[in-house]
C-alpha cells in the first residue's frame, strides 16, 4: 500500500474555543521547549468579515484574533489546561505592518514564534500566563503582540459568574440586543448592516454596543458575556464613525479587559481622547463602561485614509 503524504489541516476547534472550522486560523505547533513554540496557520482570502470593505487586505483584528486563538491552544496543549476551562483575557496587544496584510492570490499562509514570559500555576495547571507572539509571512514580520490571560477551572467559573453561567441569554432578555438606530455600515468601516455592532445616542463620541447575537462571526457559540473580540470590534467602529468618511485602520491596539460585559445591561462605547500622530495616523481612545463601571479600554493607531 503507497505511503499516504501528511496533510494539513486545522487544529481541532476545542483548543481554540471556536465552534465552526472554517474560523480556526490555526494549522499545526510544534514546542520547542516547556515555554517556546512554533505554531501555523492560515488565513482564507475572502473571509467574510476580517478582510477589508474592498477586498484587498486582510483586517488588523484578524490578528488579535490570531494571538487569541494561539494563547488558548497553547495553554491547552502546551500548558497543562484542561478542555473545559474558562479564559479571561486581561490584555490583548498587537502591531501590524499594514503592507504584510494585502491578500494575495493564494491563501495567506503565516508562522508564529511564541514564547510564554510569565507563568503561574495553580497546583499542576496554569493559572496566570503571558505570551509573547510574532507572526511571520513568507519570512518577514507581518505583526507582533501579547496576550495576557487567565484559565478559570469551571467550578470557579460558575462561582464567579453565578446564575449567568448557566447559558446565554434569550435575545428578546439581552438588553444590548436592541438596535433601532443602528449606523449606517459605511460609517463605521462595514459593507453590511449585520456586522455593525453600535446604536447612535444623544450624545456627540458615545455610541450604545448592540451587536447581532446571532452574527456567525462575533457570536460563534454561545456565551453568557460579550466576548472581547466584539468589544474591540466596538472600539474600531467607534474610532471609524469619529474620524468619518475617511475611515480608520486600526494597525496598532492595546486592548486591557477589566470586568466581564453583561449581555442584558446597556454597554456605552465613548471616545475619551484622540491626538494626530506623524504620517496622516490617529491615536483613539476608547472605552466601554456599564452600569457606571469600567469594563474595557482600548487605545489604537492607525492611518486615516
Amino acid at each position: 500500500m503507497p505511503r499516504l503524504p501528511r496533510l494539513t489541516t486545522t487544529v481541532p476547534k476545542e483548543y481554540v474555543h471556536r465552534a465552526g472550522l472554517a474560523e480556526v486560523f490555526l494549522t499545526g505547533c510544534t514546542a520547542h521547549d516547556d515555554l517556546r513554540f512554533s505554531l501555523t496557520g492560515q488565513w482564507p482570502r475572502a473571509h467574510t468579515y476580517f478582510n477589508s470593505s474592498d477586498g484587498s487586505s486582510h483586517d488588523p483584528l484578524q490578528v488579535a484574533e490570531t494571538i487569541r486563538q494561539a494563547c488558548i491552544y497553547l495553554a491547552h496543549t502546551g500548558l497543562d489546561v484542561p478542555l473545559g476551562h474558562q479564559f479571561v483575557m486581561w490584555n490583548l496587544s498587537y502591531t501590524t505592518d499594514l503592507s504584510r496584510l494585502c491578500i494575495g492570490s493564494n491563501p495567506t499562509d503565516f508562522a508564529i514564534e511564541a514564547n510564554c514570559t510569565e507563568l503561574n500555576r495553580r497546583g499542576d495547571a496554569a493559572s496566570e500566563i503571558r505570551m509573547d507572539l510574532a507572526i511571520y509571512r513568507d519570512g518577514s514580520l507581518l505583526a507582533h503582540g501579547a496576550g495576557h490571560y487567565g484559565p478559570l477551572p469551571p467550578a470557579i467559573y460558575k462561582r464567579i459568574r453565578g446564575r449567568r453561567a448557566t447559558g446565554p441569554l434569550d435575545e428578546a432578555d439581552a438588553a444590548i440586543a436592541v438596535d433601532t438606530h443602528a449606523l449606517p455600515p459605511a460609517s463605521v468601516g462595514r459593507t453590511s448592516a449585520a456586522d455593525v455592532v453600535l446604536t447612535a445616542t444623544d450624545r456627540p463620541r458615545r455610541w450604545l454596543l448592540t451587536p447581532n447575537l446571532n452574527h456567525p462571526i462575533l457570536f460563534d457559540h454561545s456565551a453568557d458575556h460579550v466576548p472581547g473580540m466584539v468589544l474591540m470590534e466596538g472600539a474600531r467602529q467607534a474610532a471609524s464613525a469619529l474620524v468619518g468618511p475617511q475611515g480608520f485602520i486600526p494597525v496598532n491596539a492595546s486592548n486591557s479587559f477589566w470586568r466581564y460585559a453583561e449581555l442584558d445591561r446597556p454597554c456605552w462605547i465613548d471616545v475619551t481622547q484622540t491626538a494626530s500622530e506623524s504620517g496622516n495616523t490617529m491615536t483613539v481612545e476608547v472605552t466601554g463602561r456599564q452600569d457606571g463601571h469600567s469594563v474595557f479600554s482600548s487605545t489604537m493607531t492607525g492611518p486615516v485614509s
